[in-house]
């Protein structure tokens, strides 16, 4: 029954893919890659809320809030939902006003061409990263709730999106999310509730976490250190990593192809800060899952493999703490979830490719035909890799959050200076990126085993201070250098 619903699900995708390819078509590279700019508000809402609800956002809200603290659980799903609003008020509107193409375009126009391509590295990495972590979760839960092996769950998923984004680009994209958004409330709603009565109710869980936990039961740090939990040096990170997911959740392909994908820079606007409003209310069912996931009496073998692996609460209440048909409604929301964002991820990174290194750089000639085809070529590798590195990673939680680090760090500065200092210039962005990179890798990263090659004090948010560092140099060394590195000016805007 499961695997024949999730048959169902899969089929279901491709279907409304290839009937949003048929309806809208593909005739040039704005069709392929922004929907002809003619994305409606309705639309252009919901595939941006179901890109950031993605798996990690579902299974890292759950993992933050049972093994650490509320606040932590809350972290990553506020703070994205924060980054829209953010985006909407200050960058959509600039972005869509100069009709660009992809988020490597204003690199383009204000640093040149060749140092935008390499800038557009760590985004198209980030991209990847975050296309393993959602396989990751989608791998897990299969895991858990089918039985299946993750290899096998990993490559299914993967093939079918893939071929529904290469198909229909960003039309078949958008329409699949809607529907894929539509399965995770659904599934939500179907499941918490009973997920809840299963201890006792809403009070109950709160009750039973406050009494273990006191300090883990807020929703913001204290201000002082307080106990064994909030430390100087927890307080300063939850800080550190806020600031880097308010501000790194901006500077993202996916987020500016569905703000280049609206009909007017108004509709970009407000499709962002509808976005982000339910990006933060879709925080709460995870969350209270979280909550559930703490306060249930586990058998002696579940409980430790919790322990072991706190990634796996959501998966494993929809397996053993709800019914079997509740629990099909559960995984439809996980699997809307990470398929969702899995083809806004590759789409994305393919676009960057394709458009900014292939057809601006390489071959300004070339048809769009031939782009098209790099296009899914490109799609298949980033897929192909993504199932790789999935294979590979261990915390969804951790590469959730290190793929917002890498662009908040490098990304960031370079954004908020090419949109909006005339006089930035490419000696300013280079200098910017080497010392902004060289800082954040000097705070080593043990997601990958990075030892820290600099002491920084532990009060000291390093990441924030690795991007504050380049957001300064950047304009600084522009302007003592614009004699023999003349600032390029944006294009005129498009209009709407």
């Amino acid at each position: 029954m499961a695997i024949l619903t999730i048959g169902v699900m899969y089929a279901a995708f491709l279907l409304i893919g290839w009937l949003a390819t048929r309806r809208h078509g593909d005739r040039s590279a704005a069709d392929f890659i922004v929907a002809g700019r003619a994305l409606p508000l309705w639309l252009a809402t919901l595939t941006m809320t179901a890109t950031w609800v993605d798996g990690g956002y579902l299974l890292g809200t759950a993992e933050g809030a049972y093994q650490s603290s509320i606040a932590t659980g809350l972290q990553g799903g506020v703070f994205f939902g924060v980054s829209l609003i953010l985006g909407g008020l200050f960058f959509a509107r600039v972005m869509r006003r100069h009709a660009f193409t992809t988020l490597i375009d204003p690199f383009e126009a204000r640093y040149g061409p060749r140092w935008a391509v390499v800038l557009s590295v760590p985004a198209m990495l980030a991209e990847m990263f975050w296309s393993a972590e959602l396989l990751v979760a989608l791998g897990s839960t299969f895991g858990v709730v089918l039985e299946i092996d993750l290899t096998t769950a990993i490559l299914v998923s993967a093939v079918v999106v893939t071929l529904y984004t290469m198909a229909g680009g960003m039309w078949a994209v958008a329409y699949t999310d809607a529907f894929q958004l539509m399965l995770v409330a659904i599934g939500l709603a179907a499941a918490l509730p009973v997920a809840l009565g299963a201890v006792g109710g809403l009070t109950a869980a709160w009750h039973t976490y406050q009494a273990a936990r006191p300090d883990a039961a807020v929703l913001l740090p204290p201000l002082a250190a307080s106990g064994t939990l909030w430390t100087r040096q927890a307080i300063v990170s939850w800080w550190d990593v806020s600031i880097m997911l308010m501000l790194g959740g901006i500077p993202w392909n996916c987020y500016f192809q569905r703000v280049l994908s609206c009909r007017t820079p108004a509709d970009a606007v407000r499709h962002s800060l509808l976005a982000g409003l339910l990006t933060i209310g879709l925080t709460i069912p995870p969350l209270l899952f979280g909550l559930v996931a703490f306060a249930y009496p586990w058998s002696p073998e579940l409980a430790a493999r919790l322990a072991a692996q706190p990634a796996d609460a959501l998966p494993l209440i929809f397996k053993h703490v709800v019914p079997p048909v509740i629990g099909l409604f559960g995984l439809a929301a996980i699997v809307g979830a990470v398929t969702s964002s899995f083809s806004a991820s590759i789409l994305s990174a393919g676009a960057m490719f394709s458009w900014n290194t292939c057809m601006r750089l390489l071959s300004p000639t070339m048809t769009f035909g031939r782009m098209k085809v790099v296009m899914r070529v490109t799609i298949a590798a980033l897929g192909a890799g993504a199932v790789w590195m999935a294979l590979e990673v261990q915390s969804v939680r951790a590469l959730w959050f290190f793929t917002s680090d890498l662009v908040f760090v490098l990304l960031f500065p370079q954004l908020a200076c090419a949109l909006f200092d005339p006089r930035a210039n490419l000696a300013g962005s280079m200098a910017a990126f080497a010392v902004s990179l060289a800082l954040r890798v000097g705070g080593g990263e043990p997601l990958f085993g990075l030892p820290a090659l600099v002491a920084y004090p532990e009060w000291l948010p390093f990441k924030t201070v690795a991007a504050g560092a380049g957001l300064v140099l950047l304009p600084v060394v522009s302007r003592l250098t614009w004699r023999w590195s003349a600032p390029r000016p944006l294009p005129d805007p498009a209009g709407s």
